[in-house]
C-alpha cells in the first residue's frame, strides 16, 4: 500500500479505563473518536496493526453521492459537508477536492439505469443530471471511447487516502483521545447484561461503549459473539501513475476503468468492471444472499480458489479470551495485486483517452473489502449486547462517507441526536 503521509506516534500503553473504545483505526473509527473526543467524551481507538493500513488506506479516494442507493445518499451529503470543513476542524488537509464525479458508457441498458437513479433522487437536489455525448468532451476533453452519454455530479468529489487518516489520527490525539496500534481486542467483558470492557492482547480497559469499525475483521469478531453479520470479501487492485497532465480534474468510471487526479500529480487507476472474488468457507454459508447482485452485476467478479480459502477455513472462528486470536495472526491484510487487472485498466483508458499512453506506473496495490448482501454498511446498535454499536460493511465505498458514518456511530453509542436517519443501516435488515 501506499505510505500514510505524517503517521502520528501513537499511545504506547493501553488505559486502565476510557469512556468508549473504538476497534479500528481506519476513517470511520478514527471519525467517531474526533467527534467524541470534540464532546468532551474520553475515547481510546484500538488497531491490531496500524492506523489506515487495510481499506481506509486503500481505496480509490472518491468522494461520491452518484450511483449511490437513494436512502443512502443523505449520509454521503453529510460527509460531503464534514470533508468540506475538516482543514478548519482539524487543521490539516486532507486532499479533500469538490472537483465532480462523472460516470460514461456506451450502453443504451447502463444509461437507463443512470436515468432511473436521476428519477429516484430528484427530491434530493443534488445537481446530478445526464450528460450528452458532446457534453462529456467538453468536461473530459480529447477522447475516443464513443460514449453514448454520462451521468455526472459536479458537487462529488475526491480526498487522499494517504492523507486522511493520517490527520484524523493527529487530530484525535491532539484533542486528548488515544489510539494505541498494534493491539487487537480479543472479545468483549459484560457485566449486567452490558458491555463493561473489551479484553485486548495486552490486558482489560474497562469502558462503557464499544463501536467496532474492524471492516472486514468486523464478521469473525461479531461471530465470536454469537452475532451474525453477512459479509463476503472482494479484492481491489490499484495503480498511481507517476505526475502527468490529464484530460481533467473530474473523477471519471468507466464500464472498465476509472481514474482520479491526484494531489501529487499523478493518476489512481482501477479496472472498475471486474473484481477478485477468493472464495472461503463463508461462500458456502452465504452465498445465496448474494444471488441477486449477482444476477445484476454478472462478469464483474472473478472467483478463484487459492491460499485464502485454505487460511480460512484452517482459521479459528470461536475462541476464549486468553487465547491469541487471528486478528493477531494477520495485523494488516495485504492481497496480492492482480496486475493483469491493472493492465486492463490501463489499457483500456488509453484507448479512451490517448493522454494516457503518457502514463508510467509508479506504485501498484490491492484491497481487501467486506461486501454485504445489499452493498450498504451497518451503522447500528447491538440489541443483545448493550453497550456495543457497529460500523462497518461499507463494501468498497466507505471511504467517501466515513466521516459521517464515523459521527452516526457516535451519535448512537452515545445518545445523541443522529446525524441522518439511521433506519438504512439496521442490522434487522439481514
Amino acid at each position: 500500500m501506499e505510505p500514510l503521509a505524517d503517521l502520528p506516534v501513537s499511545t504506547l500503553d493501553i488505559p486502565a479505563k476510557t469512556t468508549v473504545v473504538v476497534i479500528g483505526a481506519g476513517i470511520a473509527g478514527l471519525s467517531a473518536a474526533l467527534t467524541l473526543i470534540e464532546r468532551g467524551i474520553p475515547v481510546c481507538v484500538l488497531d491490531k496493526g496500524r492506523i489506515g493500513a487495510e481499506q481506509s488506506g486503500r481505496n480509490l479516494g472518491w468522494v461520491r453521492k452518484t450511483s449511490r442507493a437513494p436512502a443512502d445518499v443523505p449520509l454521503a451529503q453529510a460527509a460531503d459537508r464534514l470533508w468540506a470543513a475538516m482543514p478548519a476542524r482539524i487543521g490539516s488537509d486532507c486532499g479533500y477536492r469538490q472537483a465532480g464525479i462523472l460516470f460514461v458508457t456506451r450502453s443504451r441498458k447502463q444509461m437507463a439505469v443512470y436515468e432511473d437513479w436521476l428519477k429516484a433522487v430528484a427530491p434530493l437536489d443534488l445537481g446530478a443530471r445526464a450528460l450528452s455525448p458532446s457534453e462529456i468532451d467538453h468536461l473530459v476533453p480529447g477522447g475516443t471511447g464513443g460514449w453514448i452519454g454520462g451521468l455526472h455530479t459536479a458537487s462529488d468529489g475526491r480526498a487522499e487516502p494517504s492523507m486522511a487518516c493520517a490527520a484524523l489520527a493527529r487530530a484525535v490525539l491532539a484533542k486528548g483521545g488515544q489510539i494505541v496500534e498494534h493491539c487487537s481486542v480479543r472479545t468483549l467483558s459484560t457485566a449486567a447484561g452490558k458491555v463493561s470492557g473489551v479484553v485486548t492482547e495486552r490486558g482489560e480497559i474497562a469502558c462503557d461503549q464499544v463501536i467496532l469499525a474492524a471492516g472486514l475483521w468486523s464478521r469473525r469478531f461479531l461471530g465470536n459473539l454469537g452475532v451474525f453479520l453477512p459479509a463476503l470479501p472482494l479484492i481491489c487492485s490499484v495503480l498511481r501513475t507517476a505526475p502527468m497532465e490529464g484530460p481533467c480534474e473530474t473523477a471519471v468510471g468507466g464500464p472498465d476503468f476509472s481514474f482520479r487526479k491526484r494531489l501529487d500529480g499523478g493518476f489512481t487507476i482501477t479496472q472498475r468492471g471486474r473484481l477478485d472474488a477468493p472464495l472461503t468457507p463463508d461462500h458456502l454459508r452465504l452465498g445465496l444472499r448474494y444471488l441477486p447482485v449477482l444476477r445484476t452485476q454478472k462478469g464483474a467478479v472473478q472467483t478463484g480458489l487459492g491460499r485464502h480459502f485454505l487460511n480460512e477455513l484452517l482459521s479459528e472462528t470461536r475462541w476464549r479470551d486468553g487465547r491469541i486470536t487471528p486478528f493477531e495472526r494477520c495485523r494488516i491484510m495485504d492481497p496480492p495485486v492482480n496486475a493483469g487487472l491493472n493492465a486492463e485498466a490501463l489499457a483500456a483508458l488509453r484507448k479512451a483517452w490517448p493522454v494516457f499512453e503518457k502514463a508510467r506506473t509508479a506504485a501498484a496495490w490491492a484491497g481487501m473489502i467486506d461486501v454485504t448482501p445489499d452493498s450498504d454498511p451497518v451503522i447500528d446498535s447491538v440489541a443483545r449486547l448493550p453497550g456495543l454499536t457497529v460500523a462497518t460493511g461499507f463494501s468498497g465505498h466507505g471511504f467517501g462517507t466515513g466521516p459521517a458514518a464515523g459521527q452516526l456511530a457516535a451519535d448512537l453509542a452515545t445518545g445523541a441526536v443522529p446525524l441522518v436517519d439511521p433506519a438504512p443501516y439496521r442490522f434487522s435488515r439481514f
